[in-house]
């Protein structure tokens, strides 16, 4: 399920750690990384939980209504769509999910106010209140809801973002951007004939599993053993800066785009370049684009001259 794009970012968040710790224990960097993987896999597996603690929450409210001294016509007759949600249903009686949110042992007992807030939010949605108004009554409309509740309202939640954020370090910064992207797309790979045996795919891919992790953990090990080569080369061509004051970011996704370029010889030029100056927008500098874009440019020419860029396949090698 982890793109490209996410193992890279995962690599590069691992490789700033190790460098801004003073790390010199590969070993202990590369289980780091591997552990901030599984920490995604969790917080999906939260996010699923509180998507039924929201309709846990709605279907208490409906009892409660109805207790009222004086409930009104939809206190008495409410919509039960929300409540008896298909794709919920499905989740919450899938057997590696209940397995997983056993061991991690989640409640949300102490957290009823966010839940409160989560729901509300939901309530006076639009595309709620269409679903509910709508007659249609499908597997896939009910699936549909929960990809919308996720892209529409828990994406922009800070509350809970928050409340991830102060459990666990591995879930701070984008950690549930990208958790929440993968839920979406793991929602949107479910079937209606699957049962409660159903294996959710796996974070580093399905088919390819081996291939990602190979590429991830790569990247890393070779990004950190040839770490004083690349920076030798960075400081040939950083002529008008200091390497000790360029930012320590650009300098890690330079390093990463350099063994890739040089290490990986199936993945064509042009996308580590793209990949890289794209990365460098979300986690770096306004003025990191230009700079990694300009040195990056003067190194391939000269790799490429020195014939240390070995590419295989037709056009890996067109820049």
């Amino acid at each position: 399920m982890l793109s490209r794009r996410h193992l890279r970012i995962k690599v590069l968040q691992a490789a700033y750690a190790f460098f801004q710790g003073g790390n010199d224990d590969l070993a202990k960097g590369e289980k780091q990384l591997l552990v901030s993987i599984d920490k995604i896999h969790e917080l999906i597996i939260y996010q699923l939980s509180f998507l039924i603690e929201i309709k846990d929450y709605a279907a208490n409210r409906i009892v409660e209504n109805k207790k009222k001294f004086f409930p009104t016509e939809d206190d008495l007759n409410p919509s039960l769509k929300f409540v008896e949600n298909k794709g919920l249903k499905q989740i919450e009686d899938n057997r590696e999910f209940r397995k997983m949110h056993d061991k991690l042992k989640i409640n949300w007992s102490d957290e009823q106010g966010m839940v409160r807030k989560a729901y509300l939010t939901l309530k006076d949605s639009g595309y709620y209140q269409k679903y509910i108004e709508q007659i249609e009554d499908s597997y896939e409309h009910d699936l549909n809801l929960l990809v919308r509740i996720i892209k529409k309202t828990l994406l922009g939640f800070e509350l809970l973002e928050y409340y991830y954020e102060s459990k666990s370090v591995y879930w701070a910064f984008d950690a549930y951007h990208t958790a929440n992207l993968l839920l979406m797309k793991l929602l949107k790979s479910l079937d209606s004939s699957d049962d409660e045996y159903k294996v959710f795919p796996e974070l580093l891919g399905i088919d390819e599993l081996e291939e990602d992790r190979e590429f991830m953990l790569g990247l890393f090990h070779k990004t950190i053993l040839n770490s004083d080569k690349y920076a030798e080369l960075i400081d040939d061509k950083a002529k008008n800066w200091e390497l000790d004051r360029i930012a320590l970011m650009d300098i890690i996704l330079i390093k990463m785009a350099l063994a890739e370029l040089m290490e990986f010889p199936s993945i064509p030029i042009k996308v580590t370049l793209n990949e890289y100056i794209d990365i460098s927008k979300y986690y770096s500098s306004a003025k990191s684009k230009v700079f990694i874009n300009g040195i990056l440019d003067k190194l391939i020419i000269d790799l490429k001259e020195e014939k240390k860029i070995k590419k295989t396949g037709r056009g890996l090698m067109e820049y």
